[in-house]
């Protein structure tokens, strides 16, 4: 299908973003904003955005992608994910300016721009987002990079005959190496013991907001990236996470040869076709729903 791109600019909280909207010539009332991971802009890591905008606008989804506010093209001062619910909701609010048979948005998220997502719905509760695409979540803390560290790295190192005999040996980085597993295994432990501080830590309120969400996610989750794995750690050891992961709505898509922004061109393909056929479902089902 034919499509059109054009810039949009737009306020928010007193300042101008500027996004660029892919317009299809007959549009899905289904439209996506991709809420991009920081710091980058619109464009994405190897213009991984502008690809995704194409491909869906090519399959009859409007798609704006813009710069956050200090970031790229727009104005302002420089803002972390957990403070550009503001942006996101202007966005929104432009995208469905300019494609007035939008009904429904989804927000497409990669690293922090997932989390971002799902703070925003949590703070807003905006009802035209009935719909999530989450890409390698973003749940950093010292402990939880810890315990992906031991279990991903540390743990495949202690099984192999070489590291142990370079630390015979003396081997300096052997010993470094060692070090650092003390260290993590003490961040991990560490870490444990702060659950009840860290109630409303902005990995809690995104349980919260994922539990509250009342549309459908897609979790798309790299093979190759420590990010995902830390994800997928931090999900199934937190309390706040129990069964998220597993809700009715939810459908969890592990991609095992893509790093974390889908960089190799049959990765990122997958992730993009993954995504236009998860679209097609939702209009098909909003479709019987209504008939």
């Amino acid at each position: 299908m034919k499509y059109l791109e054009k810039p949009l600019v737009f306020p928010c909280a007193g300042e101008e973003l500027l996004g660029i909207l892919a317009q299809p010539e007959r549009s899905s009332a289904i439209a996506v904003v991709v809420v991009v991971g920081g710091p980058q802009y619109r464009a994405g890591s190897h213009r991984q955005f502008v690809l995704l905008a194409r491909t869906l606008a090519a399959g009859g989804y409007p798609v704006l992608r813009f710069d956050y506010r200090g970031m790229g093209d727009s104005g302002g001062g420089r803002r972390g994910f957990e403070t550009v619910g503001q942006d996101i909701g202007a966005a929104a609010d432009a995208l469905v300016a300019a494609c007035p048979e939008v009904t429904r948005i989804v927000l497409w998220g990669l690293c922090d721009g997932a989390s971002a997502a799902l703070l925003y719905c949590r703070e807003s509760g905006d009802p035209r987002v009935d719909g999530l695409v989450l890409l390698n979540p973003w749940v950093r803390s010292e402990a939880t990079l810890a315990r992906t560290r031991i279990k991903h790295y540390y743990g495949q190192r202690l099984l192999q005959k070489g590291f142990w005999m370079k630390l015979l040996r003396g081997d300096l980085a052997a010993g470094k190496s060692l070090l650092g597993l003390w260290r993590n295994v003490g961040l991990s432990l560490a870490g444990g013991a702060q659950t009840p501080v860290r109630e409303w830590s902005y990995q809690a309120r995104m349980a919260q907001a994922w539990r509250d969400f009342p549309g459908r996610i897609l979790l798309v989750l790299s093979g190759q990236d420590y990010v995902a794995r830390e994800f997928a750690e931090y999900a199934k050891s937190d309390p706040a996470w129990s069964g998220l992961l597993e809700r009715r709505g939810v459908r969890r898509v592990l991609l095992p040869e893509a790093d974390h922004t889908f960089s190799a061109q049959i990765a990122r393909r997958k992730c993009e076709t993954l995504v236009l056929q998860w679209l097609q479902q939702q209009e098909w089902r909003a479709e019987r729903l209504a008939g």
